[in-house]
């Protein structure tokens, strides 16, 4: 709660001018510095909704940083639970060791369905992962005047000395970020050019999103044709769709683990066949009769998590949710998991990876900040989340195939 009484009479003063709508709430922040400016709008707010704010104004990030870089009109902080599963074991070729996992969560019984997958998986050996692609994509539209200018522009941009131009002038927007494909899609005299760039540490959507705007700038100098968006939805960013399971955007990951037949009986009260069955007619076959894109139990739940807590852009869950998880009973009896992951996108660098709370998360991982040589940061933050996925999926799998999904909720209060 912020007391009218408590304020000096400087901000009594810049109070009344933004109460009796001198002052806009959002440029109170031009008259007096971040901190007093957050406490200002919260006195209007308060005095004007008849309200108290009793915890938002409770926090210990940077917020002069914040709303540098993150926040519009600050208030104050929402915060989040944030509990730690693991250690879990990962053979990765960037994520190797043991890692604890933070995440951000107000679902009752996660981060214990987490820890038990991590412990499944730990004594199974560890997640093998690997990363099989690294891109993100921007795609603008162009309008043409008809379908035989539209073929002519599409042979123009794919001539290798065209594509050779459009690497350059990215790179004149980006010490880190490069072009490493350009692909078109046409629909009637619509042409929608996707543009792929590897961006390092960063998730980059700015960058690209930069990169791509001087690259239509010669497209437009050299070709006589500017986009009708520089966004024409073919990118796709954080919506659900076909074209990011098919040719990937962000990280494309996959994470696998082998679980032994008296590990599964043991820790997740189980058995192969059980659980490869629910895989089978739940992830599997119910996710194909509702037509949905991501087979799988709950990836959201635990890249959610995940992703508050290190900083990730929460949106980019939708893509992340399209993930594959498949099970299947092996030779000698042992249950072979995976979880393919054709978008994930996450960074290390930028964004809200600088917040202090978030950073924290990062340094547990040993990922904040920039890697050496750039990118393996984020490469190493994106084996540990698909990893993480696949603990969560086989936990919950696990249970659900033993019948415990209720009997735990109700056992820890949920």
């Amino acid at each position: 709660m912020v007391s009218e009484d408590e304020l000096t009479s400087n901000e009594k003063k810049l109070f009344k001018k933004v109460f009796d709508g001198e002052i806009s709430l959002r440029k109170i922040d031009d008259h007096t510095d971040t901190d007093t400016g957050i406490k200002i709008r919260c006195a209007v707010l308060e005095r004007l909704k008849d309200i108290h704010f009793d915890h938002i104004l409770d926090y210990t990030i940077d917020a002069e940083e914040a709303v540098r870089r993150n926040i519009e009109n600050m208030i104050g902080v929402v915060q989040i639970p944030l509990g730690v599963a693991g250690p879990l074991k990962i053979l990765g070729e960037f994520a190797d060791g043991e890692y604890h996992l933070p995440l951000a969560t107000t679902e009752g019984a996660l981060v214990a369905s987490v820890n038990r997958g991590c412990s499944a998986i730990s004594a199974s050996g560890g997640s093998r992962v690997r990363i099989f692609q690294d891109v993100m994509t921007r795609a603008p539209v162009f309008k043409m005047e008809n379908i035989v200018r539209t073929k002519d522009f599409v042979d123009w941009v794919r001539r290798p000395d065209i594509f050779e131009q459009m690497r350059d002038k990215a790179g004149e927007t980006t010490r880190f970020g490069e072009l490493v494909s350009v692909e078109p899609f046409v629909a009637g005299n619509n042409v929608y050019l996707r543009f792929a760039f590897d961006t390092k540490d960063a998730m980059g959507m700015n960058m690209v999103t930069i990169a791509t705007d001087a690259i239509v700038n010669l497209i437009s100098d050299e070709f006589g044709v500017y986009p009708v968006s520089l966004s024409g939805n073919m990118c796709t960013d954080k919506k659900p769709a076909a074209i990011n399971n098919i040719l990937g955007r962000g990280k494309t990951v996959v994470a696998e683990v082998e679980i032994p037949e008296d590990i599964i009986k043991r820790k997740l009260r189980s058995t192969p066949e059980s659980m490869a069955d629910v895989n089978y007619r739940k992830n599997l076959l119910g996710s194909a009769r509702a037509g949905a894109i991501g087979f799988n139990a709950h990836a959201a739940n635990i890249i959610a998590a995940m992703y508050i807590a290190c900083g990730q852009d929460a949106a980019h869950v939708v893509e992340g949710s399209s993930a594959i998880v498949t099970m299947e009973v092996t030779k000698y009896g042992s249950l072979y998991c995976s979880v393919t992951l054709p978008s994930l996108p996450v960074g290390t660098v930028g964004g809200r990876t600088g917040i202090g709370t978030q950073k924290d998360c990062l340094n547990l991982l040993r990922v904040a900040g920039a890697g050496d040589p750039p990118g393996t940061n984020s490469k190493k933050l994106a084996e540990i989340v698909a990893s993480a996925v696949l603990a969560g999926e086989i936990s919950l799998i696990g249970a659900q195939a033993a019948g415990h999904l209720a009997r735990a909720h109700a056992q820890l209060g949920r």
